[in-house]
């Protein structure tokens, strides 16, 4: 499995035979970034949407699926679970949902924790099942305090963790530091890789958190 990440919240994950996948594509002029230009056979978002089959991601190349909403999916050999957890901090009607998705990746689990705000309670990381690796939103305003992101690492237990949705350059939305969460995490620094490449008998035992750098198109 390979996991590249193109900033904000959108990563690529493939697997040779699987079809690939992309996660909250975002709006290139207004993010000031590049989505990734290779193929996206299904596409995830973690913003509910009502006709997600209307849904048309520019850049993007030989979509077939999009995916807006909790649910148990299977494609092409895929196994993908939906959570809703809340995208905002209010109540009622006014509570906007997210949905946190686990792909397995031929043995290979990756769970994209959308723009949650709240730590998962047990009875959706028990929905996710066992997870390898934990796309943690780290610099939302309004979302996940370094803190609370800690308590998420530990109560998933992921073996491995990349931190996303926080500050880079020629990003042109707002967004904290990761520095925060790697001090919450007890890291002055960590790990950057260009992608992470992994398999089922190369996965880390110990917990590892790795900085991706994200690729751009010009």
């Amino acid at each position: 499995m390979e996991l590249t990440w193109y900033g904000l919240g959108c990563f690529r994950m493939s697997e040779r035979g699987y079809p690939a996948v992309v996660t909250d594509p975002f709006a290139e002029e207004s993010a000031g970034l590049s989505l990734p230009r290779g193929r996206a056979d299904i596409v995830t978002t973690s913003e509910v949407l009502d006709e997600p089959e209307r849904a048309a991601w520019k850049g993007l190349r030989g979509v077939e699926r999009t995916l807006a909403g909790p649910g148990e999916y299977e494609i092409g050999g895929l196994f993908i679970s939906g959570v809703a957890t809340p995208r905002n901090r209010k109540r009622g009607a006014e509570m906007e949902i997210n949905v946190v998705y686990a792909v397995d990746l031929n043995g290979v689990v990756v769970c994209h924790l959308g723009e949650s705000v709240k730590p998962l309670t047990q009875a959706q990381i028990e929905a996710l099942g066992h997870i390898h690796v934990l796309l943690l939103p780290v610099g939302l305003p309004g979302g996940l305090t370094p803190a609370m992101a800690s308590e998420v690492v530990s109560s998933v237990e992921p073996n491995v963790v990349v931190p996303m949705n926080y500050k880079m350059p020629g990003l042109q939305v707002n967004r904290n530091p990761v520095d925060r969460f790697l001090k919450e995490m007890g890291m002055t620094q960590s790990p950057t890789e260009s992608s992470l490449k992994l398999t089922a008998s190369t996965i880390p035992d110990e917990p590892t958190v790795i900085l991706l750098e994200p690729q751009k198109y010009d």
